[in-house]
């Protein structure tokens, strides 16, 4: 793999000197064979779903300049994201609606992303490498949590550029359902245009009616139907 030299992670210090490669060498040094980087997109955002990318990458792999996807140009983002798509083992996709993130809470409905785009790996993985502070629940597979994991391993990194980019194709087509909003352009943040736009129509099915920006409005405010 084509690895930077020097990743650092201030609260992982024994990462200061290695590589984006290192974690997954571990592991199959340990015997594991297909180790999987998993991530998200879509926490924050006021309206739409959360989510998540598994990816498993080869041994030997030509990309270079995998990283953190909130560091990447949007082109940049994109030609990484085809030339994963081309060269990964395995890409799993899972999404949590934003239903389930007002029913269950953003960490919990991350999780179950997460899950479910685990589930989507063929071949299966038998290690996970999870960006964040907790292991996904409900897998029997060996797992480690890596905070800012996307900076420090790069099929966390991967999985992180593919989140974006898929959740991202997904507001797109929401913003052809709800233009107001401006989804193509705020994928949901809580940017000044999107709140003003809220203040304007109200909110619309796919926002998330218990973050704040939103739920002031439930119950007040009918919310925006299209065509009406």
């Amino acid at each position: 793999m084509e690895c930077p030299p020097k990743m650092k992670q201030l609260r992982l210090p024994f990462l200061a000197d290695q590589d984006a490669c290192h974690l997954e060498r571990l592991a199959r040094k340990r015997g594991f064979k297909y180790v999987a980087g998993v991530d998200e997109a879509g926490r924050g955002p006021l309206a739409g779903p959360v989510v998540a990318a598994a990816v498993i990458l080869p041994d030997q792999i030509s990309i270079s300049g995998i990283d953190d996807s909130k560091r990447l140009s949007p082109a940049r983002r994109e030609l990484l994201y085809k030339m994963i798509r081309s060269e990964a083992l395995a890409i799993g996709i899972g999404v949590a609606s934003h239903e389930e993130i007002d029913s269950y809470n953003v960490l919990q409905a991350t999780l179950l992303a997460m899950k479910r785009a685990v589930a989507r790996l063929e071949p299966a993985p038998d290690y996970i490498l999870v960006d964040g502070l907790q292991i996904i629940p409900g897998l029997d597979m060996a797992q480690q949590a890596i905070p800012k994991g996307d900076q420090v391993s790069i099929s966390i990194g991967a999985a992180s550029i593919v989140a974006k980019v898929e959740r991202d194709i997904i507001m797109d087509r929401y913003h052809d359902e709800f233009p107001m909003y401006n989804f193509r352009s705020n994928k949901g943040y809580s940017t000044v245009e999107h709140r003003r736009a809220i203040g304007r129509y109200g909110y619309c099915r796919i926002h998330r009616k218990t973050f704040t920006g939103v739920k002031e409005l439930v119950g007040r405010k009918k919310p925006y139907r299209h065509g009406a």
